[in-house]
């Protein structure tokens, strides 16, 4: 039995397009088109400009790698990959796949881009890599059953997306198996900066697009890595993890394409504070909930949902933290009925009102022992004249048992470009993810139509 670095590398270059089920091809060309449109909406995000100030300057005059929603910006394939992941993620709101409480389209989609702008990658090529690293990410996510103490989107993230670098050269096992060693090398990103709500989560996200391309470079330059970053006594799963069970995931390889479980996020929020948002978006027009009447809503639901979103709001704030804060979040939705990108400004950020009543809304903590549960969970909202309102959430929407309909992704997709200045390419954006396939400069066509 091969060892499980070289299993995952194997069955990720083993990725073909025509081999696909119309299923999987459907999901990977919704997600994609998802991706690129949030990382446009990224160009706004607080801290961008930031970012790419800084990625600039180390990036230097030379590059061709684009960067999502500025027009004309080129940088060096590392530095391009670092701001495309960072502007996919900073809003909360990539898709991300719930098992494996990752987000895997984040450093992925970057990292391909960025090497596609070095040199012309047919359409086949580009979109069977994202399969053969979403189900790398997927697989160590699912694979994990302790509770989270590095951000799993960062430190799986690099390998998967390593392995679909490696896919879309059609570089060797033995090139790829050593660039994953060069990833192990790489690998970071704490919990901390979940904690605490800094921007730092997205530059994690940011800095494993970045590796990736840096430890494949590595590889193909000849340098050798660790042949066992995975499995190895001081590999990916015995540093990273607690209590791995990998070898049934490694099985499983092929029976089922991970960016089938995907789910998109229909808001720009922690997706663990979804399920919570629907609750309160249900209660308000089943009930006619208004914040006036409200004494306090309390959001039960299992261990990660606390986790995750269950930290308390305060004045000022970031916007990073608040993007991870339910309690805030839902003071949002009370008030006009749902939230967007529009919401995260400093001014909302410290209104008294909103301040006030997000004090009233609270996350609590079930008896589910299930520590990557997103549900079952149940929304209570008692009111000042001592009724109870109560809604059960047994599903997430946005996830593969409830998708987006097609209408609600496009629209999704529209408002994130128009919020990226780029409203003008929606159609364009819609007709060439549906004919990306037939592609043969993959980076050369995305350029036409974002930058005209």
């Amino acid at each position: 039995m091969l060892p499980a670095s070289r299993r995952l590398a194997d069955h990720a270059l083993a990725t073909e397009w025509a081999d696909l089920p119309p299923g999987t091809q459907t999901a990977t060309l919704a997600f994609l088109h998802d991706t690129l449109a949030v990382g446009i909406a990224g160009r706004n995000a607080p801290n961008a400009d930031a970012i790419f100030a800084a990625a600039r300057g180390w990036s230097g005059d030379g590059g061709s790698g684009v960067v999502l929603g500025r027009a004309g910006a080129r940088l060096t394939a590392p530095h391009a990959a670092f701001v495309n992941a960072f502007q996919i993620h900073a809003q909360e709101y990539d898709c991300v796949h719930e098992p494996a409480v990752a987000h895997p389209m984040a450093s992925v989609a970057a990292v391909l881009l960025a090497d596609a702008c070095r040199a012309p990658v047919a359409g086949t090529d580009f979109l069977s890599a994202i399969v053969g690293g979403v189900d790398v990410i997927a697989s160590l996510g699912v694979a994990a059953r302790g509770p989270l103490k590095f951000f799993r989107p960062a430190t799986a993230g690099i390998f998967g997306s390593i392995a679909a670098l490696c896919r879309q050269r059609r570089l060797s096992p033995e090139v790829t198996t050593h660039a994953l060693g060069y990833g192990l090398a790489f690998a970071s990103g704490t919990m901390q900066a979940h904690v605490e709500g800094m921007p730092t989560l997205a530059v994690q996200v940011a800095a494993a697009a970045r590796s990736a391309v840096e430890a494949v470079d590595l590889a193909i330059a000849g340098l050798e890595g660790p042949s066992g970053a995975i499995e190895g006594p001081f590999g990916y799963c015995a540093l990273f993890e607690n209590d791995v069970d990998l070898p049934p995931l490694l099985d499983r390889l092929g029976e089922v394409r991970r960016i089938e479980e995907v789910s998109w996020k229909p808001f720009p929020t922690g997706r663990a504070a979804h399920g919570a948002i629907l609750a309160l978006r249900l209660l308000v027009a089943e009930n006619g909930l208004t914040p006036d009447q409200l004494a306090r809503f309390v959001y039960r639901a299992p261990p990660l949902i606390h986790r995750l979103v269950g930290r308390r709001p305060y004045a000022g704030m970031s916007v990073a933290y608040a993007r991870l804060c339910f309690a805030w979040i839902g003071a949002v939705v009370l008030s006009r009925g749902t939230i967007g990108l529009g919401d995260f400004t400093p001014e909302r950020l410290s209104d008294p009102a909103l301040l006030a009543l997000a004090d009233r809304i609270h996350v609590e903590v079930d008896d589910n022992t299930d520590l990557a549960a997103f549900v079952p969970a149940v929304g209570t909202a008692t009111l000042l004249d001592g009724r109870t309102l109560t809604h059960a959430v047994s599903r997430q929407f946005g996830s593969p048992d409830w998708p987006l309909s097609r209408e609600q992704h496009l629209e999704k997709a529209s408002a994130c470009l128009t919020f990226g200045g780029l409203a003008a390419a929606h159609a364009p954006l819609i007709a060439l993810i549906s004919d990306l396939a037939q592609e043969d400069d993959v980076a050369a066509a995305l350029t036409c139509v974002l930058e005209g």
